[in-house]
């Protein structure tokens, strides 16, 4: 695996068995099967509770079944999980970042051992509902509501492009609470099984395809007041969420990436044309060593992630750099492997064509890239370009 200024070498004992055991079931219960699921535009279910088995739900928490392993571990397990394909990836990211993560962060005792433990398992799925049909890009322009009804909130609205909604047992959804002063948003526990709840799927996708997405609609559900997340309110909530994920997907990407170039690698050196492999002409190489810079660049980027992650200085503003750079790398890293592959490229045979479709989605959620792009150009300038 590409690894070309040997990053791996400084990694611990524990780091190593997350990468290995990741590696190994990408290639045994992913790889295989996984280009079939594209094509149908189904996630392999079968794989959740085996992930949950091997810890693959939010293991850089404390506590609760999670082992609080280091920032790296935790990247590394992401990295290996998006060389098989973006859903794999953003289901444990989900499940982790956006949902265990919250409950871990801002919820109550009740809360945390209600659901972190069946959550890691894998023995229940979550989702988060923060973008609304009408507010992607800025979410606090919410539009869903809770009012208080008694002994709990009514909940009305609706929440659009959910991972995991058609399957989940518990919805993080964010909401304007109208019974406070100034209406602050804050973060409901909403079991989707409830009167007024619908998970519709959203079909018909030409990205992400072995993924589930869905809708959160929400019509008069009534909640209890322990659903209610204590410890947080406003958009600080959901924004901590999304900086969870979108370090996770920094790493992801580099995985994407690294599958494309190791398929094209292999195949310029087994693929005979004018008398030899293709990866003896020039044009190739080029490609190649392109390929393998972009991608230890973006890998050292999200090596120094991982290290302010882990002595508490990461800034959001320091993983909008690397979520836009890494997403939009792995995306030309992938047309380009694509390219190498000539019409075979275009087949599920083949991972580049479908890590290339992911990416398009992975550019577009958890903040697209233009709005990352404005994120540093405020961190830079102290200027908000989009207000």
């Amino acid at each position: 695996m590409l690894d070309y200024v040997d990053l791996e070498a400084d990694l611990g004992e524990t780091e190593r068995m997350i990468r290995d055991t990741a590696r190994e079931f990408v290639a045994e219960q992913v790889k295989p099967d996984i280009g079939d699921h594209f094509e149908a535009g189904t996630f392999p279910t079968d794989l959740i509770e085996e992930m949950g088995e091997l810890g693959f739900y939010a293991p850089n928490l404390e506590g609760y079944g999670s082992p609080n392993v280091s920032e790296t571990a935790y990247g590394l397990l992401m990295q290996e999980l998006e060389a098989g394909d973006s859903g794999i990836r953003s289901m444990a990211s989900v499940q982790g970042a956006l949902v265990m993560y919250p409950i871990h962060a801002f919820g109550s005792e009740d809360q945390k051992e209600r659901w972190l433990p069946a959550l890691g398992a894998g023995e229940a799925v979550g989702c988060f509902g923060l973008t609304e049909p009408e507010h992607g890009s800025n979410p606090s322009g919410m539009e869903t509501t809770a009012e208080a009804d008694g002994d709990g909130y009514a909940l009305d609205g609706s929440k659009t492009w959910i991972t995991n909604s058609p399957i989940a047992d518990v919805a993080v959804v964010w909401a304007r609470d109208l019974s406070s002063e100034g209406h602050p948003v804050r973060g409901f526990l909403v079991e989707t099984d409830r009167d007024g709840v619908t998970t519709n799927e959203i079909d018909e996708k030409l990205s992400m395809r072995a993924s589930i997405t869905g809708e959160i609609g929400l019509n008069n559900v009534h909640v209890p007041d322990d659903a209610v997340l204590p410890n947080v309110e406003g958009m600080k909530g959901p924004l901590s969420c999304l900086t969870q994920a979108r370090y996770g997907i920094a790493w992801g990407a580099v995985g994407a990436a690294r599958d494309c170039f190791e398929t094209a690698r292999d195949y310029a050196l087994e693929r005979d044309q004018f008398g030899g492999p293709i990866a003896r002409f020039q044009l190739q190489q080029d490609k190649l060593a392109e390929m393998a810079t972009q991608i230890t660049t973006s890998q050292l980027l999200a090596y120094r992630l991982a290290e302010l992650k882990e002595r508490g200085d990461l800034r959001p503003q320091q993983v909008s750099m690397a979520k836009r750079n890494n997403v939009r790398m792995a995306r030309d890293q992938a047309r380009i492997a694509r390219e190498m592959l000539g019409g075979n490229g275009i087949t599920t045979d083949y991972p580049p064509m479908r890590h290339a479709a992911n990416m398009e989605t992975v550019y577009t959620y958890e903040g697209t890239h233009d709005i990352h792009t404005l994120i540093l150009g405020e961190d830079l300038t102290g200027i908000a370009a989009f207000e």
